[in-house]
C-alpha cells in the first residue's frame, strides 16, 4: 500500500511537471502577422463586416498558445478563399463584449457566420482542410 502511494505520487508529480512544461512552450510560439485578407473585427464593425458575407471568425488572445498555433492555418485559409468568403479575427481581451455576446467559453473558438447568422462553431485547433470543407459546405 505504501509503495502504491509513492508510485502514484511520482506519476502525479511527473504529470504536473510535463503539463507546466507544455504550457510554457506553447506560450513561446511567436505571433504571426495576419494575412492581408484577414479582417480585424471590433465591436463597431462586427455587424457590417459579417453581413451579406460568409465569415469564419476566430475568437483569440495573444497569450493563448493554441490561438498562436491557429494563426498560420487561418492565414492559409484566408489566402485560398474566393468570392464573398473571408476570415475575421476578434481579440477577446480587447472586445470582451463580443466574446460574451457569442457565448465564447474557451479559445480558440471559430464561429462561421453566413449573412450575419452563426452556421457553425469549432473549438480548439483545427486543420486547414477541415476549415475549408466547413466553409465550402456552408
Amino acid at each position: 500500500m505504501h509503495t502504491a502511494l509513492i508510485i502514484s505520487g511520482i506519476v502525479m508529480a511527473t504529470f504536473v511537471f510535463l503539463l507546466f512544461r507544455a504550457k510554457a512552450s506553447m506560450k513561446n510560439i511567436p505571433l504571426v502577422t495576419d494575412h492581408e485578407k484577414i479582417i480585424t473585427l471590433t465591436d463597431r464593425n462586427f455587424q457590417s463586416q459579417t453581413k451579406n458575407k460568409l465569415v469564419l471568425v476566430d475568437f483569440w488572445a495573444a497569450w493563448c498558445g493554441p490561438c498562436r498555433m491557429m494563426a498560420p492555418v487561418l492565414n492559409e485559409v484566408a489566402g485560398e478563399l474566393k468570392g464573398n468568403a473571408y476570415v475575421g479575427k476578434v481579440n477577446v481581451e480587447q472586445y470582451q463584449s463580443l466574446a460574451q455576446k457569442y457565448k465564447v467559453r474557451g479559445i480558440p473558438t471559430l464561429v462561421l457566420f453566413k449573412n450575419g447568422t452563426e452556421v457553425g462553431r469549432f473549438v480548439g485547433v483545427k486543420s486547414k482542410d477541415f476549415l475549408l470543407k466547413q466553409i465550402q459546405s456552408a
